[in-house]
This record gives structure tokens, sequence and C-alpha cells, in this order.
């Protein structure tokens, strides 16, 4: 049995028995850990991700009631597109509810288009927009999805993400409206991720395979909040780092901590005829989440949560809008 640490205090895991192996842990370095916070003062925020109606919506509110697991955001794959208005209207409604943020993924990606590249072997483009009516789709429906009432979008194209910060600067979009960037094209160094931020970015995946290292490099050049998969899902790597989550927490805060799931196939995009599947990996979805947040008590790491229903995030830097644009 292992002794819980004392209040206040953070505790590595298997610290005592390795010590007494005489395999210390090193000393934590004070240049390694984030000077930032979300503007509420909290280090991390959940998020549940890949909950793609209102039915599996439902079930991860559930969930996370039977298992105490707090929730600051749901996440949507799928897109807007795949939704109808009472679909929409109703996740906003629950999400309002529980004072939860709801995050809707904007319209066509590369990996749906026509085009052959992305079937290759190099991926072609990836997710990103194919022309400019694939940006209009992503525009069409961000526009949309703010009509229903969703305040958070998630976007795969640099040039949608400056589109709609853009019309956000405008009116167009309402001003508390969030951009979100996809981990499916996350930014890789510091000098990416500053990019991103200028371009509008609220919220930025990073590749769950960046290394501690890595996330302190980029924590070093931009405050903009990160999110990150403690548990992957397979087509982004499939891993599981829970062990470093109160370690990523110390180097990479403001951090959304994302529970995905790995060893699950793919549901995107989502209808009826993967109902069973998005249901019960939703719950488990939770589940993980539970496990995580154990594992932080555990280590008296759990400290520093921001306060249920905090989405803003803070003063960021960006790029001056174009001339004529006020």
């Amino acid at each position: 049995m292992t002794d819980a640490p004392a209040p206040g205090t953070r505790r590595r895991p298997g610290e005592q028995a390795l010590a007494a192996l005489g395999l210390p842990a090193p000393d934590d370095h004070p240049a390694d850990m984030s000077p930032h916070t979300f503007p509420d003062g909290g280090t991390w925020r959940t998020e549940i991700p890949s909950v793609e109606g209102p039915e599996a919506l439902a079930e991860v509110l559930k969930e996370s009631t039977r298992l105490d697991v707090p929730i600051h955001r749901i996440s949507q794959g799928s897109g807007v597109w795949m939704l109808t208005d009472d679909e929409i209207t109703e996740m906003v409604g629950a999400c309002a509810a529980r004072d939860i943020e709801l995050c809707l993924f904007t319209g066509p990606r590369g990996t749906w288009d026509t085009g052959a590249a992305t079937r290759t072997d190099s991926g072609g483009a990836g997710l990103r927009a194919r022309g400019r009516d694939a940006v209009a789709g992503c525009v069409e429906d961000a526009l949309r999805a703010a009509e229903l009432g969703v305040t958070c979008l998630l976007v795969a194209d640099e040039g949608v993400l400056w589109s709609l910060h853009r019309l956000r600067e405008l009116g167009v979009l309402p001003a508390d409206t969030t951009l979100k960037v996809s981990a499916l094209i996350g930014p890789v160094n510091p000098a990416s991720y500053t990019v991103y931020e200028r371009l509008g970015a609220d919220s930025l995946n990073i590749p769950s395979d960046l290394t501690l290292a890595h996330v302190t490099e980029i924590r070093g050049a931009s405050r903009a909040p990160m999110d990150l998969y403690i548990e992957a899902p397979d087509d982004l790597g499939g891993y599981v780092r829970m062990y470093e989550t109160a370690e990523l927490i110390r180097r990479g805060a403001p951090l959304y901590l994302k529970f995905g799931l790995s060893k699950a196939p793919g549901i995107y995009p989502y209808g009826g005829h993967l109902r069973d599947l998005t249901l019960a990996t939703a719950r488990e979805r939770v589940r993980r989440g539970r496990l995580v947040l154990d594992l932080l008590a555990r280590h008296g790491a759990d400290g520093g949560m921001s306060p249920l229903g905090s989405r803003r995030p803070g003063p960021l830097n960006r790029f001056p809008l174009p001339q004529g644009q006020d």
C-alpha cells in the first residue's frame, strides 16, 4: 500500500519504493514549469471528445454524474453538417443546463473529399479544406452553429481558422465564440504553435506523441491553452499517457485533458448504423476520465482544476487584420 501524499504536495508514481531501491526520481527543474494559467487561475480543464449527437451526449452526462467526473467541454468530430438543427439545439440546451462548453467540428475536410491524394501513403493535404467551396462549407457550418447557440468551433484548416477569426472580429460571428484547432493538424513546434494562435486559435490540440520537452518548448513561446489526448484514439497513435498527466499539467498549463479511447473503431462520420458502438465508447471515455482523476488524486496532483463553467482562454496574440477590416 502506498502512503497518500501530504496535503498540497505532489509525489511521483512509485517514488518512495524506487528511492528505497536506490533509484530516486530526479528533481523537478523549475524552468520546466509553465508560468501560465487559465484566466480563472486554474491549470487544467477536462474534455470528453467524440460525442457525436444528443443520444451520446445524454450517455456522457449520465455517466459523468454516476462517476463524478467534472466536464468543462464536450466536443464532436463528425461535423455540424452531420447534425440536424433539432439535434444541435438539443445538445446546446443539455450542455447549457450543466454549464459545459459544446464544441462542434466545421464542415468539409480533405479526407472526405473527391481528391485522390488523401488516399495515398503521403496523405496529401489531410483534413484541410480543398478549394474555396470547402472553405465556404466550413464557414456556412460555423454561421449555422452560431445561430443555434454553439459557442465553440473546431477547425482543421489554417485558412478556415483565419477566416472565422476575421468574421468574429467583424461581428459576423459572436465575439465570445472560441476557435479550437483539431488534433489532426495540431502544431508540433513552438513556431507553428504561435502561428496558429495569431491566426485566431483559442485552444490548440497538440499531437499526443510530443515529448515532455516539446511541451515545455511550446509553452515557452505561447500562453494559448493546449489540448492533449491523455489517451489517444488509434488514428492518432493510440498512446496512453495517464501516468504522465501530472507532469503534463505542470509543464503544459493551461491544459485541457482529453479523455480519448484507444482500441476502438472510428465513428466519423457518425450515423445510426454506428449507434451501439458510439454510445458504448462515449460511456467508456468518461470512465477513462475517472481513472485519470483518481490517479491525480493519489499522487497529490489533483489541485488546480478550473471552476466548472469556465471556458474563456484569456488574452492572446493575433496577427493584425487586413487593411480595411476594423
